[in-house]
């Protein structure tokens, strides 16, 4: 049997690596990326001023008296939050586990993976914990905009008190306009982003300092002295406060996430110089007139804001709060298609917002899902104070597991020694733990939701794997090795017509089983068949450079397999065009016949009354999954007027 050489890649693009405009950015350059965070990375934990003051100081809610003693332990406990776990945990740390430029959860747990390869439970322990983390962040995804939201509207009340009863409808409607914009993109609006935020943060620290000016003893809080007599003086209340100054890094996620689209040094630069400095100042500054004015724990963000100014305040504050929930509401699409890509999610409709780059997506039944959530999130609780209580204890969780899988990633990727890991990710861990227990008491007034959310997120995802898993080992022992069919034509051949086949194949060695069918039932065979793979690996990109390959298998058929990223969305007809390509640059063109392509795909009918190990319930819901799971016709983006559909039942 004749077997062609040569597994071909594509021909380069011309196009620079994933993270290459930022991985040298110096100068101009930098200051322009430094300035281009401010609207991704910073909304979440730049708006936290809105409510986290507040929130430590309502006692009704399980917060400390505004005593002055209080106010210092608690602007102690934030400081010190803020340079612990964000600017050096973060921002310093976290961030050198990078996954070929990219991070988040599940770019972390693919980098941990390849450590604990040789051990199955320990993969399996990997992936449970990256895959709930993932999870986790839904809830938040959820709770971020209603409260941001809240915070900023809550403000109206500080003008007259006769606009109170406004704060919920308009909250309600602006969360409806927000989510409805997504199906238009947001790249029109994006511009001005970061000139907001870069307003936003201007105002809070000008905020602040006018403060600190007429109080500036509360400075002395940078001394930890005042958080461990803060915790000695309120004892078990005390500790539970940190439940709510947890509320001040809720958006450290976000810095590493959001780390593909920048890189690392615009996001610290941002950080230290800007970013930080303007919350600290608020803080402290809010904090300079509690200290002297119990009663402004009402609402001390406004409280600080010149009455002259509260209306543009207010302004700024939503339109902060947009750009908040914005980060949010994006990092649930980007994180939905990373889970798709990986495995864990059925295909689902993704719509490309902007020609230009590709990490703008809009992903409808996420979308509607949110809205629906907040909304009802906003109607349900009705404060911010109220949603505080329901708020963080998603956020310890995915943090704690965020700090496990850098420790995994620090000994095998950093080469880093064992003493030095765990000292410092233990230390960290025991601040996470801490932070997840205070926050603990939360579940039962409204703390249940992100977690049941997680639940359910996480359940979705692993049956769904599960049934993959299952259906694919059951496909592989109904099909045939290719090179057995191969002998098997060149001993008995069949009629060949003019044309190209592409069959859809899951396994790249296989003979998928629509093939089989087709030979089954039409007894003939294009003079050109393409056996064609899309694998997905656990890396956040594949360059077009290495995306395609091809082997030649003699008897007119091609092997050709196309590799992407979890942050990529594959394409059938871009894999087939680069396979032209290579033919053409490598001398053989494509005679007339092949440009004329029919694509051959398996629609299977599952029945869950087969012997597979799933519990009977995971079967049914695995086959809801599949009956609402996006064509393969669409999600490859498949010609629909070339494409043959050959059906099969599959029992599991």
């Amino acid at each position: 049997m004749n077997r062609a050489s040569a597994e071909t890649a594509a021909p380069p693009s011309g196009a620079p690596p994933p993270g290459a405009p930022h991985a040298g950015a110096h100068g101009t350059g930098l200051a322009a990326l430094a300035f281009g965070t401010l609207g991704v990375v910073y909304g979440d934990i730049g708006t936290s001023p809105l409510y986290a003051i507040r929130a430590c100081f309502n006692v009704a809610g399980g917060g400390v008296a505004p005593t002055p003693e209080n106010v210092l332990g608690v602007l102690s406990l934030i400081f010190w939050s803020l340079v612990l776990v964000v600017s050096t945990w973060y921002v310093i740390f976290i961030m050198r586990a990078s996954n070929r430029g990219e991070g988040g959860i599940l770019a972390l747990m693919s980098l941990a993976l390849p450590a604990v390869a040789a051990s199955r439970r320990r993969r399996a322990a990997v992936l449970a914990a990256g895959l709930f983390g993932a999870a986790l962040l839904y809830g938040d995804g959820m709770i971020t905009p209603a409260i941001t939201v809240l915070g900023a509207m809550e403000g109206l009340p500080q003008v007259t008190p006769a606009l109170e009863p406004l704060i919920l409808p308009l909250s309600v409607v602006f969360l409806i306009l927000l989510f409805l914009l997504q199906r238009r993109g947001t790249a029109g609006i994006a511009t001005l982003f970061s000139p907001i935020t870069l307003v936003w943060f201007l105002s809070i620290a000008a905020l602040g300092i006018r403060e600190l000016v007429r109080e500036p003893e509360v400075l002395a809080a940078v001394n930890p002295l005042y958080a461990l007599e803060f915790f000695r003086d309120n004892g078990l209340r005390g500790f539970l406060t940190l439940g709510f100054v947890f509320l001040v890094v809720t958006g450290a996620e976000a810095l590493y996430a959001d780390m593909g689209h920048f890189g690392p040094r615009p996001i610290r630069l941002a950080w230290f110089t800007l970013v930080l400095p303007a919350l600290l100042l608020n803080y402290f500054g809010q904090g300079a007139y509690v200290f002297h004015r119990p009663e402004a724990v009402e609402n001390p963000f406004y409280a600080i804001v010149p009455r002259p100014l509260l209306y543009p305040m207010i302004g700024v504050a939503t339109a902060a709060a947009a750009v908040a929930s914005q980060a949010l509401i994006s990092g649930a699409f980007s994180l939905t298609r990373q889970a798709l890509q990986l495995g864990y999610v059925p295909r689902l409709t993704i719509r490309h917002t902007s020609g230009e780059l590709e990490g703008r997506i809009y992903v409808p039944s996420v979308n509607w899902a949110l809205m629906v959530s907040c909304c009802g999130l906003v109607l349900a609780f009705g404060s911010s104070d109220d949603l505080a209580t329901a708020y963080g204890i998603a956020v310890t969780a995915t943090m704690a597991v965020t700090t496990v899988l850098f420790f995994i990633v620090a000994r095998n990727q950093l080469g880093w020694s064992l003493p030095r890991a765990l000292m410092l990710c233990g230390f960290f861990l025991v601040i996470d733990l801490s932070f997840f227990a205070a926050n603990a008491v939360k579940i039962p007034q409204g703390g249940w939701f992100p977690l049941l959310v997680a639940a359910v997120v996480y359940v979705l995802m692993i049956t769904w794997r599960r049934g993959r898993d299952v259906l694919q080992a059951i496909g592989q022992k109904a099909s045939l090795p290719l090179d057995l069919l191969l002998e098997d034509l060149g001993n008995r051949p069949v009629p060949r017509v003019p044309g190209t086949a592409v069959f859809m194949n899951a396994e790249p060695e296989g003979a998928p089983l629509v093939l089989l069918h087709h030979l089954k039932h039409n007894k003939a065979l294009h003079e050109r068949v393409v056996l064609l793979s899309v694998l997905t690996e656990e890396v956040p990109t594949v360059p077009r450079s290495e995306r395609v390959h091809l082997t030649e298998r003699g008897q007119g058929f091609l092997l050709v397999t196309g590799r992407y990223g979890f942050m990529q969305t594959p394409s059938a007809p871009e894999i087939l065009r680069t396979v032209d390509e290579i033919l053409r640059a490598s001398g053989r063109e494509p005679p007339p016949s092949q440009r004329e392509k029919t694509y051959y795909l398996g629609r299977q009918t599952l029945i869950p009354t087969g012997t597979s190990p799933m519990a009977r319930w995971r079967k049914k819901l695995f086959l809801v999954m599949a009956r609402n799971a996006l064509p393969a016709t669409a999600y490859f983006r498949l010609p629909p007027n070339r494409v043959v559909e050959l059906g099969a039942q599959v029992r599991f």
